[in-house]
């Protein structure tokens, strides 16, 4: 059974950083592209970063510059670091396994129950 749990979310002013966790289990970690996403409030869900299992990595335009996506696959861990945050942040953070990449990152069937993102001063 494949399993995905974000942590690392909480809140924090604007201009500061934290750094979010998606431990994996039950799957090939290191053969699989993995994926951010986030759901703001009232909004749909979108794609944050991507990164695949060699390392081939894509950033929302939003994000570029102030988040770093990366991954352990001796921890079968990936992580998105967030710098320079603000209030436009503020969403649940999904972690996605088994995508793949065609023009752009397509999720595969297994999502993390997200973790809570506040920029708030």
């Amino acid at each position: 059974q494949v399993s995905l749990v974000e942590s690392g979310g909480g809140r924090v002013q604007p201009g500061g950083s934290l750094r979010l966790s998606c431990a994996a289990s039950g799957l090939s970690f290191r053969a699989n592209h993995m994926g951010w996403y986030r759901a703001p409030p009232g909004k749909s869900r979108e794609l944050v970063a991507d990164i695949s299992g060699d390392g081939n990595i894509h950033y929302a335009d939003s994000v570029k510059g102030r988040f770093t996506i990366s991954r352990d696959n001796d921890k079968n861990t990936v992580y998105l670091r967030m710098d320079r945050l603000g209030p436009e942040d503020t969403a649940v953070y999904f972690c996605n396994g088994a995508g793949s990449y065609y023009d752009t990152y397509r999720p595969g069937a297994y999502w993390g129950p997200g973790t809570q993102v506040t920029v708030s001063s």
